[in-house]
């Protein structure tokens, strides 16, 4: 009961919710980008799935009906069975009544249509993203300071991509939401150094949610490893490319967030920085402490599955973060999760208040 009256003394931050893409989404677009807009298909080989068309390709998807939630909740004993208007943000209050059920004060929302490749053409590219983050706004203005975003960028047009980042942050954005691999390029390529010093000066960090663009790695890792080769190996590749190539000596004031990934996997980076850094791999400037992440500005969400008193021993505290994946159907998905991490009683108070929202605090500037 203690801990559930510390955790309630302060703001309990939800790092990784989700909002699900809808037709209403597009529904922000200039007249002149309509021919642009994306149509929901059901293609014969998945007729329950609904999947999104755009420039006639099949692109992202849509979630199966609340009965799939309901089948997932009984096989994984995690509960993500949530109306549509909720996980859609149609019924904002519905969402907000939700939160407080579960004892969450403010969620940062994430997009779903952008896991895999949207598109490689800069107008559609344009069109899409302004869209989508006009919406996040319109939803921010109802949402009583406590529905908070990251922005999508267009990557094809980095000018652009800093004119939104800029316009979302006015709105309520809290970060700049970009995927481990877009298209032939690692988040550390030179060329999204723009989009890094942009939001380094609008105090807007980088998440970096699970996620790939590149087409022929999907291919080829799709059947074998499924979304952990997928989705979560890039997010870990990421998060050591950021510490191996001395990120936060280029962008001091820059913030990271590696969001859906969970956390386990956190102590064989560190290991593997700080024994490469040590014979000399990295080059100057390289941190040798027993947890490279240490001063790196870089925060990880973790979920209840990870062993996270072995986290907190390894030196971890710091950096850690915890979400639902609200509105979310996969293996991170759990809209109790907050809950259930309060309940631990293996973790301190002090830790969990850290994690709840000291941490995301500082990550989101919120």
């Amino acid at each position: 009961m203690a801990d559930l009256q510390v955790a309630r003394k302060t703001l309990v931050i939800d790092a990784d919710a989700h909002v699900v893409e809808t037709e209403h989404t597009w529904d922000f677009m200039d007249k002149t980008e309509e021919r642009y807009r994306p149509a929901l298909t059901a293609p014969p080989d998945k007729p329950d799935q609904k999947f999104w068309s755009i420039g006639g390709r099949r692109r992202g998807f849509r979630f199966n009906a609340l009965t799939a939630g309901g089948q997932r909740a009984d096989r994984s004993g995690r509960r993500v069975d949530l109306p549509e208007a909720v996980r859609e943000m149609d019924d904002v209050a519905a969402r907000l009544a939700v939160m407080d059920e579960t004892g969450i004060d403010v969620q940062v929302c994430h997009n779903t249509l952008w896991i895999e490749p949207v598109t490689e053409e800069q107008e559609v590219d344009l069109a899409l993203t302004r869209s989508w983050n006009r919406w996040l706004a319109e939803i921010w203005s109802r949402g009583e300071g406590r529905i908070r975003w990251t922005c999508v960028v267009p990557t094809t047009d980095l000018d652009e991509a800093m004119r939104q980042a800029e316009y979302a942050k006015a709105n309520g954005a809290v970060g700049v939401c970009l995927r481990p691999i877009e298209g032939n390029r690692l988040i550390t390529d030179p060329y999204f150094f723009p989009i890094f010093e942009a939001a380094q000066d609008l105090d807007l960090p980088i998440t970096v949610h699970i996620a790939n663009s590149n087409e022929p790695l999907l291919d080829l890792v799709r059947q074998a490893g499924g979304g952990f080769a997928m989705f979560r190996v890039p997010a870990v590749i990421a998060c050591y490319s950021v510490l191996m190539n001395n990120m936060a000596v280029r962008f001091p004031r820059l913030r990271w967030g590696f969001i859906e990934a969970s956390a386990q996997w956190l102590p064989w980076i560190a290991s593997e920085v700080k024994h490469r850094n040590m014979i000399g791999r990295s080059g100057e400037g390289a941190a040798i402490e027993r947890n490279p992440l240490q001063g790196s500005n870089i925060y990880v969400t973790c979920q209840n599955e990870d062993d996270i008193p072995y986290l907190l021993k390894e030196g971890f505290e710091e950096n850690l973060v915890i979400g639902t994946d609200f509105g979310h159907f996969d293996a991170s998905s759990d809209v109790d999760a907050i809950s259930k991490f309060i309940r631990n009683n293996s973790i301190s108070a002090d830790a969990k208040e850290k994690i709840l929202y000291n941490n995301p605090k500082a990550l989101y500037n919120i």
